[in-house]
C-alpha cells in the first residue's frame, strides 16, 4: 500500500463533498449536511460540490484540505484554516448563494434551510482568532484503520505551524469516541462542550465538544 499525503486540488472536489458529509453525520446516520439539504446522497453530495468549488472561499473550500491517496487514489481529507470567525458564516452563506443560484433554489427555499439548521447552530464551538482550526475529517471505510487519519493529523498541524499558529482546535460530536481518541492521540484534549436540547433532539447526540492541541 503506497499512501501520499498532498494538498487538495479543485479537480478533488467530488470527494471532498463525500469527506464533508461523512465527517458531519460522525458516528451518525444523519449530519448537518443532511439537516440542510434533505434528499437523496447524489443529489446532495452535487450541492455540496458546488458549495467546495465556489469563488465564495468558506471553510468548505477545497483550498484547504489535504488528502491522502492510497495507491493513487483518494482515501481520506481533512481541513486546516485560520479562524475567520467575524466573516466565517458570511463566507459560507455566500457559497450556498452560490450554489442555489446554480440549482436554482428560490429565496423561500433558502429561508427554510436556515430555518432547519438551527438547531445545529446552538452548538458550535467558538474558536480564538489565533487558532488554526481542523476540520472534515473522514476516511473512506475500506481505508479506516490503517493511520491515514494520524498521518493527515501530523500534516495539517504542521501546516498550522508554519503559518504561526501555536494553538490548534478541532471539534467532534459527542459520542464519537473512535474520534476522540484519535485527536487525544494527537495531543488534543477536551477543554469545553456545548449541548443544548434542539440540538440533541435533531441530531441523537447531546452536542459537541471542543478541543485544543
Amino acid at each position: 500500500m503506497r499512501t501520499t499525503i498532498r494538498p487538495a486540488t479543485e479537480a478533488d472536489a467530488v470527494f471532498i463533498a463525500w469527506v464533508q458529509q461523512e465527517a458531519a453525520r460522525s458516528h451518525l446516520p444523519y449530519g448537518f449536511w443532511d439537516l440542510a439539504f434533505i434528499g437523496p446522497d447524489e443529489w446532495r453530495l452535487a450541492l455540496i460540490e458546488k458549495i467546495v468549488r465556489a469563488r465564495a472561499r468558506s471553510f468548505c473550500h477545497w483550498s484547504s484540505f489535504l488528502i491522502a491517496e492510497v495507491d493513487g487514489a483518494p482515501a481520506a481529507g481533512l481541513s486546516g484554516y485560520e479562524n475567520p470567525s467575524v466573516t466565517a458564516g458570511e463566507l459560507l452563506f455566500a457559497a450556498m448563494e452560490e450554489a442555489f443560484g446554480a440549482v436554482g433554489w428560490t429565496e423561500l427555499q433558502a429561508g427554510a434551510m436556515q430555518e432547519r439548521i438551527v438547531p445545529f447552530l446552538t452548538c458550535i464551538p467558538e474558536a480564538a482568532e489565533e487558532d488554526w482550526v481542523v476540520e472534515w475529517v473522514a476516511t473512506r471505510p475500506e481505508h479506516r484503520g490503517k493511520g491515514l487519519v494520524k498521518a493527515l493529523l501530523q500534516a495539517i498541524l504542521a501546516r498550522g505551524a508554519e503559518r504561526g499558529h501555536a494553538q490548534s482546535q478541532i471539534a467532534v460530536l459527542i459520542g464519537n469516541t473512535a474520534a476522540q481518541r484519535a485527536y487525544e492521540s494527537a495531543g488534543f484534549r477536551v477543554v469545553d462542550e456545548k449541548t443544548s436540547t434542539p440540538f440533541e433532539a435533531t441530531f441523537g447526540t447531546p452536542g459537541i465538544r471542543r478541543m485544543l492541541r
